[in-house]
């Protein structure tokens, strides 16, 4: 056994006695937290999840016996590479994330480093106030990072630096000892400089430190004011109260382990408007910066091109587009925040006025409400997600040269020599941040697997460098020093200011022991990089084809059904595009990502499965790995949800990527009976409908779920559905011509195809029913086909063969029997979608699957246009008067949106429609049946969704359209959850309400 591994035997043994909290050496957790949101990465010894102080303490004890360094955490967001490195990690964020206290007359917080920023924001705004620096990442970044980071955001030209608001910290040092920093007097200070130990060494020779380099730290410091770069000697200096708690800030763990800390709020603006100026070039947009900064705004923010182009292509991000006006080349957006409606209104109308004095940009657009900004917000936020997006393969915009600031004045110089640079190193780039306070956040696209492109990004580095001294800016002015910015440190500061930094870091940390090589003494800026020194993929077969968005097309291959294809790196590339920014670790919206937001855990978060399946496609058999059982404990929480497809800004679809690992599962260990069961519902549905009532007996029968659980694991928790002898088949084979809802004369639309799924058709046939009634009254021939199966159930199972077979049969039957170009419908989206994404993956090359893709349509969208155009008449009925709060499915969102089922429903006379944003419901098709993912299931449901039903008002209307919405629904909350095509039912014949369902 080698030194480092028994090292890592001995110090996890070690840990594993006095540590409350979990501590994991396995390979998969040490990969993923080898990696943050930066180009670096640096394999950690292990990985600590302290609960609590003690816990910290006693890692860092650990560490300091077995010589070991040490790498505090949070939300592993860092840019610039500060939380990789070697030894142990601290994951601060999983349990030590606790708010302690709102003290709202004080206007602070107490709060544990975990603590992400939007969670502290809801905490305090209640009592009208916020924390007052606003990272784009606030749904992810923690408390501690951003004091580890001196973060900032678009708000600090009013709010300023993380290091404004700190007040105290409870620190653990680097001899495992505990400190309080806090503001003191000269007289506590020389008290404590008397102390025999490491605290008091700091309170001793911290000022001779100052005294021995006033100078330099008088002049040293880069003289504008925005700053997250080096160790802040300058606020340590001067006649204020000596406070080791604002000094620290932003020392990226060098020097001390933040466990608690107390930080100022600010208040809550009432209200925000927002101008946005249109403009036909990027230095044009910063140009009318100047007029902008002389309305007072709360933030001026810059998006070009890139970003814009890159959000028309995601369903999240689409709806920017659809309010801009014509085709600008950049954004501007100026916000004003305030309490006082005239006065805002007034800062926005003076300036319109300024802007179109001077001539900047060709339009304005104004958002006053929260209805108008949503589209822009949720854009503007995700622009760093957006530009990585734009990465192929190893090509990637990278943060090397993106955290510089210069005075606003010189903005446009600035950039445009910026700009200039990157030409001619032949680099392209995406440019936006913050014009209110000159940083702009610029990526050029580099690949630094190839040693030119290596060469090349050092010397734009050293050239940016200069340019910003030259106009007397920062090279890191909010995103940190790390591993890209430490090495210029030196040349930055000056020799004499950089060795007082050295000393300051030997005086804290003698042994070098705390995120070594952060800030001082830091390797090359090359060093480490993530992608150079992944190895070249393996070979391997895949069952589906990966498409990297942004590339020139499908990279990987399948072939015809039962068979795989060689793909050199396709499904690796396709995991490979996380680049970690972490929006699958938000945890108040959205649904990506629902298993994590449960439970707080690395690994199950999108990226951890991503890195981990990153980790398993690189090993030398990655076919073999594919099948191993810890990369599917990693896995096996994933709930196909398939938000990260569309929430994810890099696209990174971890359904199909699991899917496939299933398969090689399965190819290693054979296949479990309950996948089997699953994959064959179809069938089962038809035999229950078939035999029932008789075969709905067992479903209530304890003893008999007792011996299902036990036999392939179907919990005996949670109700079965009820099987319908009269199913949607025989319904519509048996009514009677010219009955209700049949088409009465020729159907002026054509027709259309409307697939039969295995799961309404057989449980809920009402709603099939309904669906077809109304496309028949608005127009339509409907054509029912139940002969076939989309395989959805195989697919989820990773019974890709089988998946593969009824793809093809099912694409072939509907395109010899319906109609050319007929449209094909359905209302379980799980199935009727899985015709436009999952056979093409498992078929790309067959002309019907292509066919069929094609010619899919959402009920919905025909109904809406069949209203709007007078064919279809809704009345009121029982509904009027009505809340109906909607929830939309996880893979209707994925793929094409819930746009057109809230507009449906929102055509229903006197109804109030409420899209609720309650995430995944946690059911997720068979998951939710499953014995060991019961609990999950239950709390996903617990998270947003069942409290918001709850909470509704008597006489609200649920209305979901996924059949495990409904159970999930039912079951969590007692209450009847619609699919939406039965309320427009209900209008359409304004019946009166029903006493239940279906009556």
């Amino acid at each position: 056994m080698t030194r480092p591994a028994v090292q890592a035997r001995d110090l996890e043994h070690d840990l594993g006695g006095e540590i409350e909290g979990e501590v994991r050496f396995d390979d998969y957790t040490r990969h993923l937290f080898s990696r943050d949101a930066s180009m670096y990465a640096i394999t950690p010894l292990g990985v600590v999840f302290p609960r609590h102080a003690d816990d910290v303490a006693a890692a860092v004890a650990a560490a300091e016996r077995h010589g070991v360094p040490l790498v505090p955490r949070g939300g592993g967001t860092s840019l610039a590479g500060q939380t990789v490195g070697p030894g142990l990690v601290l994951d601060l964020s999983r349990h030590m994330n606790r708010i302690i206290e709102i003290d709202a007359e004080a206007r602070t917080a107490r709060v544990q480093p975990g603590v992400v920023q939007d969670e502290l924001n809801g905490a305090a705004a209640p009592h009208g106030l916020m924390f007052g620096p606003d990272t784009s990442t606030s749904n992810r970044a923690t408390i501690g990072g951003m004091i580890g980071n001196n973060s900032a955001g678009s708000g600090s030209v009013r709010y300023g630096m993380t290091i404004d608001h700190v007040r105290e910290l409870d620190v653990v040092l680097s001899d495992a000892s505990t400190a309080h920093f806090a503001p003191m007097s000269e007289a506590e200070r020389a008290r404590r400089a008397g102390l025999p130990t490491l605290e008091g060494r700091l309170y001793r020779e911290l000022p001779e430190l100052l005294a021995a380099h006033e100078s330099a730290v008088a002049g040293g410091f880069p003289p504008y004011w925005r700053r997250a770069c080096g160790y802040r000697l300058d606020r340590l200096a001067g006649d204020g109260p000596f406070d080791l708690a604002k000094f620290v800030v932003g020392s990226e763990g060098t020097l001390v382990i933040a466990t608690e800390a107390v930080v100022d709020l600010v208040p809550k603006p009432r209200r925000t408007v927002i101008a946005v100026g249109h403009f036909t070039s990027t230095l044009a947009a910063i140009a009318a910066t100047e007029d902008a900064m002389a309305c007072d705004p709360s933030a001026v923010e810059l998006m070009d091109r890139t970003i814009l182009d890159l959000s028309r292509s995601k369903i999240e991000y689409a709806e920017l587009g659809t309010i801009l006006e014509g085709d600008p080349d950049a954004l501007l957006f100026v916000s004003f925040s305030g309490d006082d409606d005239e006065e805002l209104l007034a800062r926005l109308d003076r300036l319109t006025a300024l802007w179109s004095k001077h001539d900047h940009g060709y339009h304005t657009l104004r958002a006053e409400t929260p209805a108008q900004q949503g589209a822009l917000l949720k854009v503007r936020k995700s622009s760093l997600g957006l530009l990585m997006a734009a990465g192929t393969g190893s090509l990637r915009p990278l943060a090397f040269v993106e955290d510089t600031a210069v005075d606003p004045k010189h903005l446009v110089d600035y950039t445009a020599r910026f700009k200039e640079v990157l030409d001619k190193h032949g680099l392209t780039a995406g440019f936006y941040g913050h014009c209110s306070v000159g940083c702009l956040h610029v990526r050029p696209f580099v690949d630094v697997s190839k040693p030119d492109d290596v060469r090349t990004m050092r010397s734009v580095a050293e050239e940016i460098k200069d340019l910003v001294k030259e106009y007397g800016g920062v090279n890191s002015s909010e995103h940190g020093d790390g591993l890209a910015r430490s090495e210029f440190n030196r040349e930055i500061f000056g020799d004499e200011l950089y060795e007082a930094m050295r000393q300051v870091k030997r005086i804290f940390d003698p042994d070098d022991r705390m995120n070594p090589g952060k800030i001082v003494d830091a390797p090359a800026m090359t060093e480490h990089l993530r992608d150079a020194a992944l190895p070249p993929a393996p070979p391997i077969r895949t069952r589906l084809t990966f498409e990297v968005i942004g590339g020139s097309g499908p990279i990987g291959a399948a072939a015809g059904a039962g068979s795989s294809a060689a793909s050199v790196s396709g499904m690796r590339d396709a995991a490979d595009r996380c680049m970690n920014i972490g929006l699958c670790r938000k945890s108040a919206t959205g649904a990506m990502c629902p298993s994590y937001m449960a439970t707080r855990q690395e690994e199950h978060a999108t990226r951890g499965r991503a890195n981990a399946l990153v980790k398993a496609l690189s090993e030398p058999d990655p076919a073999a790995a594919l099948g191993g059982e810890r990369l599917h404990e990693i896995l096996d929480l994933c709930l196909m949800c398939k938000a990260c497809k569309s929430e994810c800004p890099l696209g990174v679809d971890m359904a199909a990527l699991k899917a496939e690992a299933l398969s090689h599962k399965h190819d290693a260990h054979g296949v479990p009976r309950r996948s089997l069961a699953f994959g064959r519902i179809r069938t089962l549905n038809r035999l229950g409908s078939a035999t029932a009532p008789l075969s709905n007996l067992p479903v209530g029968v304890r003893p008999v779920r007792r011996i299902m659980e036990r036999l392939i694991g179907i919990t005996a928790e949670r109700p079965l559905p009820r099987f319908q002898r009269r199913n949607l088949v025989r319904w519509f084979r048996r009514r009677p011509a010219g009955s209700a809802g049949a088409t009465v004369g020729a159907a002026p639309l054509g027709e259309l195809t409307f697939l039969a799924d295995s799961f309404t058709t057989y449980t809920e046939p009402l709603i099939g029913q309904a669906a077809i009634e109304l496309l028949e009254q608005a127009g339509w021939k409907v054509r029912l086909e139940s002969r076939g199966c989309c395989g959805r159930a195989d697919y989820s199972k990773g019974l890709l063969d089988s998946a593969k077979d009824k793809a093809g049969s099912l694409a072939a039957l509907l395109v010899s029997s319906a109609e050319p170009g007929s449209p094909i419908v359905g209302c379980e989206p799980s199935c009727v979608l899985t015709l436009q994404d999952e056979h093409t993956r498992l078929l790309p090359d067959d002309p019907n699957v292509r066919d069929v893709a094609g010619r899919v349509r959402q009920v919905e969208e025909l109904l809406v246009e069949a209203i709007d155009a007078g064919r279809l008449t809704l009345r009121e009925s029982w509904l009027s008067g009505r809340r109906v709060l909607y929830q939309g499915h996880c893979h209707q969102k994925a793929e094409v949106g819930t746009a057109a089922t809230v507009a449906l429903l929102r055509r229903l006379p006197g109804v109030e429609v409420v899209e609720l944003d309650a995430g995944c419901c946690g059911m997720a098709g068979s998951f939710g049946f499953e014995a060991e993912h019961y609990d999950l299931s239950m709390t996903v449901g617990n998270d947003r969704l069942f409290p918001a039903i709850r909470s509704a008002a008597d006489g609200t209307v649920i209305a979901a359209t996924g059949v495990s919405c409904r159970q999930q629904i039912h079951h969590g909350t007692e209450r009847t959850a619609w699919h939406p095509l039965e309320l427009v039912k209900e209008a359409f014949t304004a019946a009166e309400e029903p006493a239940r369902r279906g009556d």
